[in-house]
């Protein structure tokens, strides 16, 4: 059982304990027979890493043909048709060459190159197999199949010119394709705490004097240093769900401590299904706000098509990135959203 595996058994016995403690369970000998050995679905739940030996690597395939319509379907609307879009987020593929595939170092991350793309700096394709599998599409994670993963990746690998564009990737012949990885010798193992090396990259020595009598422990940045790097808010980027406060607009303690109305069902709901993601109240962000979708619609029975929209997703009406598609969502949990943004101000 690898590291990970480890953890992720003694996760599921905690959290079987806590659901199963009762309320009169405070002795020691109720404490030592809390919990229970986790099944083995519930471990193989957790344990879908796949480590660089490819250990853990589920069996199947998937072909750069299948791959694209995947894409097309479920990652054009973030990544651009070819993964070189830098319109929602950093591009994923380009930067790469045939020379740095036979040498196995990509030349432009020491060259000056403004950025660097997914496929630039991953060194195991192991890397990329697994993130696709345990976290994308970004609104629906671990929604594609073994399958669908081995496509992707192997059009992702064509789009960098890594593998041509009648390959079958598979669990057979993917640690060939790790030996034509552009960035393959680009990871260090001499640094920080790598296995075998013990010790950290540091060499201060801890100050253990003058320290607080007591520490308050905050998740808000204290009023004093809120402008201390300028306007936060100007600073983050424009897409995800936290964009950094506005530094110069310091709520009093009296707003602060006053009870807030509860948020109407669809304002839930839009940060629930991560609609916030790329929209938001007053201003464009990746799409447009609700304010500029309810103006458009105004005097309008929109609700039907907007719904449709939401479902089915769409491309035109409001720019060139398309808005991807939501057919996981409960009819009556889009009708909620969808009347709460027609009446946005």
């Amino acid at each position: 059982m690898s590291m990970w595996a480890e953890l992720r058994t003694a996760a599921a016995l905690v959290l079987a304990a806590v659901s199963a403690a009762p309320a009169w369970a405070g002795t020691a000998d109720a404490r030592a027979a809390l919990g229970r050995t986790a099944t083995p679905a519930e471990v193989a739940a957790w344990d879908i890493d796949v480590r660089p030996d490819f250990q853990g690597l589920p069996r199947g395939s998937g072909t750069v043909a299948q791959g694209q319509k995947v894409w097309d379907g479920k990652c054009a609307s973030c990544h651009g048709d070819f993964g070189e879009s830098n319109e929602v987020f950093t591009p994923l593929v380009g930067g790469t060459t045939a020379e740095d595939i036979r040498r196995g170092r990509v030349a432009g991350m020491t060259g000056n190159q403004p950025y660097r793309t997914t496929l630039m700096k991953v060194s195991t394709v192991s890397t990329l197999w697994d993130y696709i599998h345990r976290a994308m599409p970004w609104n629906a994670p671990k929604s594609l199949s073994v399958g669908d993963v081995y496509a992707v990746t192997a059009y992702m690998l064509h789009l960098g010119e890594v593998v041509p564009a009648d390959f079958t990737l598979s669990d057979a012949n993917i640690a060939e394709i790790q030996r034509r990885m552009p960035n393959r010798d680009g990871m260090t193992t001499g640094h920080g705490l790598w296995p075998g090396r013990g010790r950290p990259d540091t060499r201060n020595t801890a100050c253990m004097k003058d320290c607080a009598g007591k520490v308050a422990i905050t998740s808000s940045i204290p009023d004093y240093a809120r402008d201390a790097h300028g306007e936060l808010a100007q600073q983050q980027r424009s897409f995800g769900p936290v964009r950094g406060v506005a530094a110069g607009n310091t709520v009093s303690k009296s707003a602060a401590s006053a009870p807030s109305e509860p948020a109407a069902p669809g304002a839930r709901l839009t940060s629930q299904y991560q609609c916030m993601a790329c929209h938001a109240m007053d201003r464009k962000l990746v799409g447009p706000s609700f304010a500029d979708i309810a103006g458009k619609y105004k005097g309008q029975d929109a609700h039907g098509a907007l719904a449709r929209k939401v479902k089915a997703g769409g491309q035109g009406a409001w720019g060139s990135v398309p808005m991807p598609a939501q057919p996981q969502i409960p009819d009556s949990d889009v009708q909620a959203m969808v009347g709460w943004i027609l009446e946005a101000k």
